[in-house]
């Protein structure tokens, strides 16, 4: 039934606004796409930059001299990559498998007492929280919550920074050892004021660590600010960098390099890789543990590459709220439906709410009609990302869709 309201999805591959890097993506030529928050499209050039580098690694032999230079070389590539976007120096930039890792390898190493605080805020996702909540457990730390939920659906962003900052404030203890806090929030889509809030942090007694979830920011929004700042800045490249699954990156201050010790240990984590009695990496390298994917590495290096093409990181941001707004003010005229931020979104996501559908029913009749958003559990609501990918058309479509269902 629902598929015949809502009709299937136009190709919108020709659109006029469509960048090149859509035309690029297999999996963008028979949807309508929405979910780049969740897993990004992997370009064609990336797939075949994977597929070159397991080539090269069969023909020089996994495991002889000849193969090394080309593993080194890969790897230098793309940390040197990284911390590029990230604004550091590539000492302070780990590789890991995806945000989790490179939240939770740091942030179990650092020097913990007992009594001390965790102070995280309420729009964390699932894995950061379960983790702190363990480390808490093990440690005898306590946990206690950052609220920013309701200002994002109440503040303007042009005034959530004093209103965050104000929250931290009266939030923060003197037992407040740790502050997470995402950059830009999977849930509502708000942008949070990062370096405020790590300033803010160097006034405090003990100057608490600042963990940022950046699964949502990297490669939708300049992030070399705030990576500059934090003490623990983890992304992955799968979703908005339009990467490979299974790789991603954490920039670490200078401060957690010299007080964290590797949790998860591996010969990469060594100075000297034949010796147990060897002393750590005095770098980012000391959270990096053992065998990764090296073709991964060249392939998301495509993929930063061909982001790049598209512009700089504040044209790309641009042409993503472009899309976001757009959907925003359709938003607004559909009967029934509510926005979670009172103003068009300050990056790509967008997070609504229809009266009277179930979140879980309406993306089961978006899918059958070839249109992907996601359903979030908190709060209960509906999301869609706008990319550089996203054309006018498709949003339209959306929007349409929408209509038809309330």
């Amino acid at each position: 039934m629902w598929l015949a309201i809502l009709g299937t999805a136009t190709n919108a591959s020709t659109n006029a606004n469509a960048s090149s890097l859509r035309d690029l993506c297999p999996a963008l030529a028979n949807k309508t796409y929405f979910n780049y928050g969740g897993q990004g499209p992997l370009p064609t050039p990336s797939l075949e930059a994977i597929n070159q580098s397991w080539r090269t690694i069969q023909e020089l032999g996994p495991f002889t001299t000849d193969v090394w230079p080309f593993i080194e070389q890969e790897t230098s590539r793309l940390r040197r990559a990284l911390a590029g976007w990230c604004g550091v120096g590539p000492l302070r930039m780990t590789l890991t498998e995806n945000v989790t890792s490179g939240c939770v390898l740091p942030l179990w190493g650092l020097p913990w007492e007992a009594g001390d605080e965790l102070l995280i805020s309420d729009c964390e996702h699932p894995g950061v929280v379960a983790a702190c909540q363990e480390l808490a457990r093990r440690h005898q730390l306590s946990l206690a919550t950052l609220p920013v939920l309701a200002l994002c659906q109440t503040t303007p962003q042009a005034e959530l920074e004093s209103a965050v900052l104000q929250q931290l404030e009266a939030c923060q203890t003197p037992r407040t050892r740790l502050v997470v806090l995402s950059h830009l929030l999977w849930n509502t889509g708000a942008v949070m004021p990062i370096p405020a809030v790590a300033h803010q942090l160097k006034h405090h007694p003990k100057q608490p660590w600042l963990l940022v979830d950046a699964a949502q920011s990297m490669g939708s929004l300049p992030v070399a600010e705030a990576a500059q700042v934090s003490d623990i800045y983890a992304f992955t490249g799968h979703k908005w960098c339009c990467g490979p699954e299974g790789l991603g990156g954490v920039a670490l201050s200078e401060r957690v390099l010299e007080q964290g010790q590797p949790t998860l240990i591996g010969w990469r984590s060594l100075e000297h890789e034949g010796s147990a009695g060897s002393s750590w990496h005095r770098d980012g390298r000391r959270f990096e543990v053992a065998t990764s994917c090296v073709p991964l590495l060249s392939g998301l290096r495509q993929s930063l590459e061909l982001l790049t093409a598209e512009g700089d990181d504040d044209e790309r941001l641009k042409r993503i709220r472009q899309g976001s707004q757009q959907l925003w003010s359709g938003l607004q005229s559909l009967p029934g439906c509510s926005t979670l931020l009172p103003e068009a979104p300050p990056a790509g996501l967008i997070s609504f709410q229809l009266e009277g559908i179930e979140t879980a029913q309406a993306v089961t009749a978006l899918g059958q009609a070839g249109i992907w958003i996601r359903r979030l559990d908190s709060p209960d609501c509906l999301r869609a990302c706008t990319h550089i990918c996203t054309t006018p058309a498709e949003l339209e479509g959306l929007i349409g869709a929408l209509a038809k269902l309330s």
